[in-house]
């Protein structure tokens, strides 16, 4: 069984500094009136580090939290003391017994909540997102140097028995193909698992299903987004961050931009996959007013092609 979970970045909340997101209380209404049965918990720092009043909300809701994130800067070890406060804050919090929790279906490989694990800020990948062919390489020094602090996030994780996966993403050091081979080949499964973006993986120039397929043994959480052609097509040919494009509009609702998603489908059912997906529509939070309709359009799409909500 696949079953489908939102995102706070569908209400714009990507950067907890950001002086225009909306509250998060309406974030966690509208994702119970979107349908869903869980949510993210979003950038650290967006929604409180208490778990009884996080866990109010929730069940008021109706929704659970399917994973946290961690979204820093991992290049950096000087960053390494408040990402792992971080993390301790995060799991913390997701694995309290008052939040309510999700079923864990039968073939999924790992309980609920995971842990995304991105890498985030560095300007002169950001504004090489989508483009393998200019995007600056890390050298071997610095490559070892970042996998050691992604390994020692994900260490952190598991011993509060939260799965860690590693989320390649758009404008990171870990986006394209040669970097997602390379996290495959210097992090253990025992570590931590993947989560793929069928999004991220079009954006940067592979598609969704065959990466899917490719790395069907190290996938354990995956996240569905489409993407309008056009405002990408543009958005390529400008110096711009990812989520600059994203404020233009560059993802769409599931069902309406390029991604083939009967044929996602299809892939996820050929390697058996069973689990949570969750949806992600990165926008401007100004234009928070669209978000409820948007998230009910990938929702009712998604259901016309046979998934589960």
């Amino acid at each position: 069984m696949i079953q489908i979970c939102g995102a706070p970045c569908c209400w714009g909340v990507d950067d907890p500094k950001n002086p225009y997101l909306p509250p998060w209380r309406r974030v966690l209404e509208e994702a119970g009136l979107a349908g869903y049965s869980a949510i993210e918990l979003g950038p650290y720092g967006y929604l409180p580090i208490d778990a009884e009043t996080v866990s109010a909300e929730l069940r008021k809701n109706g929704v659970a939290i399917v994973a946290g994130t961690i979204f820093h800067d991992l290049l950096d070890p000087a960053n390494q003391e408040s990402v792992l406060k971080a993390v301790d804050d995060i799991c913390r919090l997701i694995t309290d017994p008052a939040l309510p929790k999700l079923p864990v279906h039968q073939g999924q490989k790992f309980p609920t909540p995971y842990m995304t694990v991105m890498d985030w800020g560095h300007d002169r990948r950001d504004y090489a997102a989508g483009h393998p062919d200019q995007a600056p390489r890390l050298s071997a020094g610095e490559w070892s140097g970042f996998m050691e602090n992604l390994r020692a996030v994900c260490e952190r994780a598991n011993k509060y028995g939260v799965r860690p996966v590693i989320h390649p993403h758009a404008g990171s050091y870990i986006e394209f193909e040669d970097e997602i081979a390379a996290v495959v080949r210097d992090i253990p499964y025992e570590t931590a698992g993947l989560c793929l973006d069928t999004g991220h993986l079009y954006y940067s120039h592979m598609d969704p299903a065959e990466y899917l397929k490719k790395y069907a043994s190290r996938l354990d959480y995956v996240h569905f987004k489409d993407v309008n052609e056009k405002v990408y097509r543009e958005v390529l040919n400008e110096h711009i961050r990812f989520f600059d494009g994203c404020g233009k509009g560059a993802m769409c609702p599931i069902g309406t931009g390029s991604l083939d998603y009967p044929g996602i489908k299809q892939a996820l059912e050929d390697i058996g996959y069973s689990g949570y997906i969750t949806i992600e529509q990165e926008r401007d939070p100004r234009n928070v007013e669209g978000s409820l309709r948007d998230v009910k359009a990938s929702v009712e799409y998604l259901k016309s092609v046979g998934y589960h909500i």
